[in-house]
């Protein structure tokens, strides 16, 4: 694994990709893990071919679903394009999981021993890069006086530790909880869905870094969004989800403002 010259090479993708447009609709969509690419010089990381089509590299479905819900918002989605396993960009620098020895049993060698120039490189070229251009399009809209709703799509596994994940979704919220519990209410009324409220996760201070530090920081109307992976595996899952979304994201913004 080559170690030698600039981490991102003329043929490597640039860490952030940006898809719909900045319009009138009060979304604005991130996706942390969306992508699972690793920088060339990288190599595979040590991690076996297999592994990355797990969890531990991405959010499965959240590339499909999300660009389809911001085609059906008319709005924009900001995409992480490198793997978690190379940064997590929903993690603070520093964070024990920023930058993971090992994943949900899986060792990763190329993270095994990094010198402090190593992380810093990580963290200026993907981490830092990524977040930049969330905060480009929030502070744009706040110059423009525009409604702003920070929407952070996530996915989890069905199963963690052998215990089956009952819940269909799950909304997440700490400090300024009420949109996503209008979200919670509305997915709640959907037939069929159960849906976890800060399950599986907890929305936390040290926890998690996107939604506390765009959303919660501003006092922006936020929800940090989890669906189940098996639910938007294929397209057709992927499509439902969107289509779901794009109805009630605006009823729950309506409700939000009246």
């Amino acid at each position: 694994m080559r170690q030698d010259g600039p981490l991102l090479g003329a043929d490597d993708p640039r860490p952030v990709w940006v898809h719909g447009r900045t319009g009138l609709s009060p979304f604005v969509l991130v996706s942390d893990h969306a992508g699972r690419a690793v920088p060339a010089r990288l190599g595979d990381l040590g991690v076996p071919a297999a592994e990355w089509d797990r969890h531990i590299a991405w959010d499965i479905g959240m590339a499909g679903m999300g660009r389809l819900l911001a085609e059906r918002l008319e709005t924009i989605l900001v995409e992480q394009v490198y793997s978690r396993l190379v940064i997590d960009c929903n993690r603070a620098p520093g964070h024990p999981t920023s930058i993971v020895r090992i994943s949900d049993g899986t060792l990763v060698p190329g993270n095994a021993e990094l010198d402090a120039a190593a992380v810093t490189e990580r963290v200026e070229g993907i981490f830092r890069p990524y977040h930049a251009r969330i905060t480009e399009e929030l502070d744009a809209r706040q110059a423009e006086g525009q409604p702003t709703v920070l929407v952070s799509l996530h996915s989890f596994t069905p199963e963690m530790d052998g215990i089956a994940r009952r819940w269909h979704a799950g909304i997440l919220h700490n400090h300024g909880p009420r949109f996503g519990l209008i979200l919670k209410d509305l997915l709640d009324r959907e037939p069929g869905l159960l849906v976890g409220d800060n399950e599986p996760y907890a929305l936390t201070d040290t926890s998690d870094h996107t939604v506390p530090f765009h959303g919660e920081a501003r006092g922006l109307p936020h929800v940090e969004l989890e669906i189940r992976q098996d639910l938007v595996a294929d397209a057709a899952g992927q499509r439902e989800w969107a289509d779901r979304l794009a109805r009630l994201l605006p009823l729950a913004w309506a409700r939000y403002t009246a």
